[in-house]
């Protein structure tokens, strides 16, 4: 690990779920297994909130969970990021081989 890697401050994480969503309760578990500090930002009844965030993450289900200001997906596309550990969530996203 080199010093520039030491200083970064942790990425920004966010989690958007709703009241009564098994998967956002086991991403927030994840989140909280590795250690990683995050927000939770609850949509239920706020069709505002859920419309802008359909627009940006392209998708209408919960949870989306960004890391700064990018959408990573929801807990299936969580858990698969952390099998690099805590730190694979500061990466930019790997482009897959079409």
């Amino acid at each position: 690990m080199t010093l520039g890697q030491m200083q970064q401050p942790p990425p920004d994480v966010t989690v958007y779920r709703t009241r009564y969503c098994a998967y956002c309760t086991l991403a927030v578990r994840l989140l909280e297994s590795f250690q990683i500090a995050f927000r939770e930002i609850d949509v239920s009844g706020d069709p505002e909130r859920r419309r802008w965030l359909m627009r940006v993450s392209g998708q209408r289900t919960v949870p989306q969970i960004f890391v700064g200001d990018r959408a990573i997906g929801g807990y299936h596309e969580l858990r698969q990021v952390l099998r690099g550990g805590p730190s694979a969530l500061a990466s930019p996203p790997s482009e897959e081989a079409e």
